[in-house]
């Protein structure tokens, strides 16, 4: 089992919001053709988030990560397999 720091969390947490950004505007025909602009600013969050986590180039890490936070109860954040 490892730790997952506060740094970690937050890239996750921010990979996710991206993800669920991207989906609700390239889903939305109105919003679609402005998504480069609309994402801008989730996409520089996540890139930063990942930077400050060490995560940048460590995909595997971050679904792992990702994947932890997703299946995890509110609150079980201390550890992942």
């Amino acid at each position: 089992m490892t730790t997952i720091t506060a740094s970690e969390r937050a890239a996750a947490q921010a990979y996710l919001r991206l993800l669920e950004s991207t989906q609700a505007v390239l889903t939305d025909p109105q919003l679609a053709p402005y998504a480069g602009v609309m994402l801008t600013h989730p996409m520089a969050e996540a890139d930063e988030a990942l930077r400050a986590a060490g995560l940048a180039g460590n995909e595997d890490r971050l679904l792992r990560l990702v994947s932890s936070l997703r299946a995890s109860p509110a609150g079980a954040w201390g550890r992942t397999g």
